[in-house]
């Protein structure tokens, strides 16, 4: 293995193939009890992954999930990983208002804490929807006890991304020890590139990864923020027919090369759990103010 420090921070979106911000408008909320089902046995095939490699993850979490799923929660968490909060059923922030948002939190952090025994202290907003349109969201955050936050992608995307926030960790309220970590970019050109994982990294060739974290993790001395979807590793998943074909080409592009590509990136660098990297974080923070 590569030894490359810092410690990057590996983290798991756990929702299912129905419940992506990509087929939102045709597959109806109503409808995900009546689907197949496949979180569980994607999360089992990432948790031996994780096991062969011996690294240890933050799986945040659909509240939605865990209360379906209590066994796997069980799991992941008997196996060292973090469990973090996605939200109760994937809505994005911007489409709450503070009190929905506060309800959201709650619901959903109290299915994974029951499910898994463990405390919940970080947060992943679904489709990366905390932006400039919801500044009172960390509010909600901190009055709830959360330490952390990694919700936001600084790019511009048709979907999301918060183009003007910074790159790396920063303190969203002056009153809060919250730390907001963004995933990561990479930038060429002066343009910022995602970097992060997701669509991106399953649709682009492997050596632009290992390029972009190299550059955060040795040119800048940062540590890049990685993301994927249980889904992502599985090509057998059901086809949503009736979606536009832009959503088609980002769902499905290259999903049986996926675990691949991930045994590989997870072997290249060192990677931990989002709440050591958030600590860390918190106490650069700290040490910069003094």
């Amino acid at each position: 293995m590569v030894s490359i420090q810092p410690t990057n921070g590996l983290s798991v979106d756990v929702e299912d193939w129905f419940q992506v911000g990509a087929f939102e408008h045709v597959i109806e909320r109503g409808s995900w009890e009546s689907l197949a089902d496949r979180v569980e046995r994607n999360c089992d095939a990432i948790l031996e992954m994780f096991a062969d490699a011996g690294v240890e993850a933050t799986f945040f979490t659909l509240g939605w999930v865990a209360q379906r799923h209590s066994s796997l929660i069980r799991r992941i968490a008997a196996q060292g990983h973090e469990l973090a909060s996605h939200g109760w059923d994937h809505a994005r922030v911007f489409r709450m208002d503070r009190e929905s948002f506060a309800a959201d939190l709650d619901r959903s952090r109290k299915a994974i804490e029951d499910a898994s025994g463990a405390a919940v202290s970080g947060y992943r907003a679904p489709s990366f929807s905390i932006d400039r349109r919801t500044p009172w969201a960390y509010e909600v955050l901190a009055e709830q006890g959360f330490s952390y936050s990694s919700s936001v992608a600084p790019i511009s995307h048709d979907h999301y991304g918060w183009r003007e926030a910074p790159r790396f960790a920063f303190k969203p309220l002056d009153w809060s020890d919250l730390v907001e970590i963004p995933v990561t970019t990479a930038t060429f050109a002066g343009r910022r590139l995602a970097a992060g994982g997701g669509g991106f990294f399953r649709v682009l060739p492997y050596g632009f990864s290992r390029w972009a974290i190299r550059q955060v993790n040795r040119r800048e001395g940062r540590p890049a923020i990685f993301y994927f979807h249980p889904w992502e590793i599985d090509p057998g998943q059901p086809r949503v027919a009736n979606a536009p074909l832009k959503s088609k080409l980002r769902h499905y592009t290259n999903l049986d090369g996926m675990a691949g590509k991930l045994r590989q990136l997870i072997g290249d660098f060192d990677w931990g759990r989002m709440d050591a990297l958030a600590a860390h974080e918190a106490a650069r923070a700290e040490r910069l103010a003094a």
